[in-house]
C-alpha cells in the first residue's frame, strides 16, 4: 500500500491509498473554494448522560446530486470534483460537512472504489483489504490527535438509510467522548468480569454463538452471527476469532482472510429479498475499544474490549422497511419482526455456490 497526502483548496486534507508504489499523486485541486467554516459543538443531554452534536452549517451539504455530478467520482476534465485525480484506488478526506469538527473531533469520508456505479460488494479481495488497511491506518492517525477519545468506521447505504450520495463511500467519525454504546458494552463487560471472577464477556458470547443455531459463517480466523436479541430483521456481528480492542490488533492471517469473509456477508445481504429485489440497505458498523481512560468501568482495560462488525439491514421483507416508531425511538425498545434463528437461516441460505 502507497499512502499520499496532499490537501484540497480549502485546505482540508486528503490522502490516497494505492495499491500499486509508483503511483504519483500530484493533481491539485483547481476549485475556488473558500477555507471550510464549521460550528460543530457537543451538547451533553443531562437526563440521559449521553451526548448531541449540533452542526447547523450541514444544512447546506450536497444533496442527491446526478451522477455526472458526483463530488466523489476522481475529476475528470472540467468536471471538477472533491478528488483531484483522475483516477484513484482508495481516497480519504476531511468532510466538508463535518458534524464533528475542531475540539469537537474530526470526520472524514472514505471513498471505496472510483466506479460510481459499484458498491462495497462488487470489489474484489485485493480492493477490500485495501479499504481495510485504509481503514487501520486512520485509526491509528486519528487516535493521536488530543481531541479523539474514540474512531468509528461504518458505511451507510441506500436513500433508505438516508444516503444522500450514490457513490459507494463510507465514513470515519473521530469522537472527542466514549459513545454511548460503547459505554453501554464497557459497563455489561465490567458486570460480568466482576460476577464471574474475571471471565470476559465477548469471549463467553462468541464461544456461546459458535456452539449454536445463529452462525451464518465461519472460517479460520472470522465468525459471523445473528445475535441472540437481535435489533434488525436481518443483522449480523462478525468477530476476529482472536479478541482484539482494535483493527490494529488484526494479525496478517485475519486481516488476509477479512475481505473473503467480508464480501461474501455483503452479497448475501444482497440475495436475501430474492431476485429483482432493489439493493439491500445497510448500515456497516466497526465498533473499537476507546483509546481514552476507562477508569470509570472499573475493572476492565482496552484489551478486554473485542473490536467486531454489526452488519444489519432496516428492510424487514420484499418491499417492506423497519421503521423506528414509539417503542424503539421513544424508549429504545426494539420490536424485531424476525426471529433471529430464522434470520440466520435465511443467510445461510443464499450462500455462494
Amino acid at each position: 500500500m502507497k499512502k499520499t497526502s496532499t490537501r484540497l483548496a480549502d485546505g482540508r486534507e486528503l490522502i490516497y491509498y494505492d495499491l500499486r508504489d509508483d503511483v504519483v499523486r500530484d493533481a491539485v485541486d483547481r476549485r475556488p473554494l473558500e477555507p471550510t467554516v464549521t460550528s460543530s459543538e457537543i451538547r451533553r443531554d443531562v437526563l440521559l448522560g449521553d451526548a448531541v452534536a449540533v452542526a447547523s452549517h450541514r444544512q447546506g451539504r450536497t444533496y442527491h446530486p446526478p451522477a455526472d455530478q458526483c463530488p466523489l467520482c476522481p475529476t475528470r476534465g472540467d468536471r471538477l470534483s472533491e478528488i483531484p485525480d483522475s483516477s484513484y484506488d482508495v481516497v480519504v478526506f476531511e468532510n466538508r460537512f463535518p458534524s464533528l469538527a475542531g475540539d469537537s473531533g474530526r470526520c472524514e469520508v472514505v471513498c471505496f472504489t472510483s466506479d460510481h456505479d459499484s458498491s462495497f460488494a462488487d470489489l474484489d479481495e485485493e480492493q477490500a483489504r485495501l479499504v481495510l488497511d485504509a481503514w487501520t491506518d486512520r485509526t491509528s492517525e486519528l487516535s493521536h490527535l488530543p481531541s479523539v477519545e474514540q474512531v468509528f468506521c461504518f458505511e451507510n447505504r441506500g436513500a433508505e438509510i438516508g444516503v444522500t450520495l450514490g457513490h459507494p463511500h463510507g465514513q470515519i467519525y473521530a469522537y472527542p467522548f466514549t459513545t454511548p454504546r460503547t459505554a453501554l458494552m464497557l459497563r455489561s463487560l465490567a458486570a460480568h468480569k466482576e460476577a464471574t471472577g474475571g471471565e470476559n464477556l465477548f469471549d463467553s458470547v462468541l464461544e456461546d454463538e459458535l456452539s449454536g443455531e445463529r452462525i451464518v459463517l465461519e472460517t479460520e480466523h472470522w465468525a459471523a452471527f445473528v445475535p441472540y436479541a437481535a435489533h434488525w430483521p436481518y443483522e449480523v456481528h462478525l468477530y476476529p476469532k482472536r479478541r482484539v480492542p482494535d483493527l490494529l490488533g488484526l494479525d496478517e492471517a485475519a486481516r488476509t482472510e477479512f475481505p473473503q469473509v467480508y464480501l461474501e456477508l455483503l452479497r448475501r445481504f444482497d440475495r436475501i429479498f430474492g431476485e429483482g429485489e432493489p439493493p439491500t440497505p445497510y448500515i456497516a458498523a466497526w465498533h473499537q475499544a476507546p483509546f481514552g481512560q476507562l477508569e470509570e468501568f472499573e475493572g476492565v482495560t482496552r484489551d478486554d474490549f473485542a473490536l467486531h462488525l454489526e452488519l444489519f439491514t432496516i428492510r424487514r421483507t420484499s418491499g417492506k422497511l423497519k421503521f423506528l416508531a414509539g417503542s424503539e425511538s421513544g424508549m429504545n425498545v426494539f420490536i424485531n419482526d424476525v426471529p433471529p434463528e430464522r434470520a440466520a437461516e435465511r443467510l445461510r441460505e443464499v450462500a455462494s455456490s
